[in-house]
């Protein structure tokens, strides 16, 4: 409707249904073509409830969530403009579909908690302030993902540690074949090793955070777990809040067949 501009009607104009809707069809292809598929960034009950409706026929896909969906809501679009900070696609939901996901974890139906890491300057977002389909998608994320997880998940018991570690490295390297490679500690793997404190508190802000970006999607945020040292290939990548490692380290890591492994 003309007028209807902000940030919120983000949200109203890609409701849950449709999301769901197309998690159904896209099932139902799969399973007629007799392929895989994986979903990424699925946010609402609706499309869990799609693939589990296809476990029913014995079929696996594979599904990842975001961190945003699992701990923040729609509520946060109700705020004026500030709203776009949080203008990603698909949009945040309701509390009922962060209690799904977390379910969906524990029940084997989501295997991958990812970030959908897309972060902008304020000065871009913007860029939609008197038309909210002009702001970016995305947000600054992927420095958070394993301390929102640990603190919202295994710290508050809704995931076992042992769930943490799947979802956050194990799953996706079976998935993507890169086990056992990646994905695991073990003679003949990459050591790749994150060295995490479970019981340092912290809190998330744009004053303390790395990534390029002038705001943070948790700012004031408290959490429970820090990522202290990270160990790429053997080496110090990041250590006392710096990074070790210089400009072109990175590797190129070819994709072999999706891991026989049950996930």
């Amino acid at each position: 409707m003309i007028g209807n501009t902000a940030p919120i009607y983000h949200y109203l104009s890609q409701p849950e249904v449709t999301e769901s809707e197309a998690s159904a069809r896209f099932a139902d292809m799969l399973h007629y073509t007799d392929c895989p598929g994986y979903i990424v960034h699925m946010t609402c009950e609706g499309a869990l409830n799609a693939v589990r409706k296809a476990t029913q026929r014995n079929q696996k896909i594979f599904v990842e969530t975001c961190t945003q969906y699992l701990v923040l809501d729609a509520s946060l679009y109700e705020d004026d403009f500030e709203g776009a900070k949080w203008v990603m696609s698909p949009p945040l939901r309701e509390k009922k579909d962060q209690v799904a996901l977390w379910s969906g974890i524990n029940q084997g139906l989501v295997q991958v908690v990812g970030t959908d890491h897309c972060p902008f300057m304020w000065k871009q977002k913007k860029m939609g302030k008197d038309d909210f389909s002009k702001i970016p998608n995305g947000h600054p994320a992927v420095e958070h993902r394993m301390e929102l997880l640990f603190s919202e998940g295994v710290n508050k018991g809704k995931i076992s540690l042992t769930k943490y570690v799947e979802v956050s490295s194990t799953n996706a390297a079976k998935i993507f074949g890169m086990y056992p490679r990646k994905g695991t500690i073990a003679i003949g793997s990459d050591a790749d090793i994150v060295i995490f404190d479970p019981k340092k508190e912290h809190t998330i802000s744009v004053e303390t955070h790395h990534m390029n970006c002038d705001y943070s999607g948790y700012e004031g945020k408290e959490v429970v777990g820090k990522t202290e040292t990270v160990i790429l290939r053997g080496q110090v990548a990041i250590e006392n809040e710096e990074c070790k490692l210089s400009a072109g380290h990175g590797q190129f890591i070819p994709r072999g067949k999706t891991s026989k492994i049950v996930i």
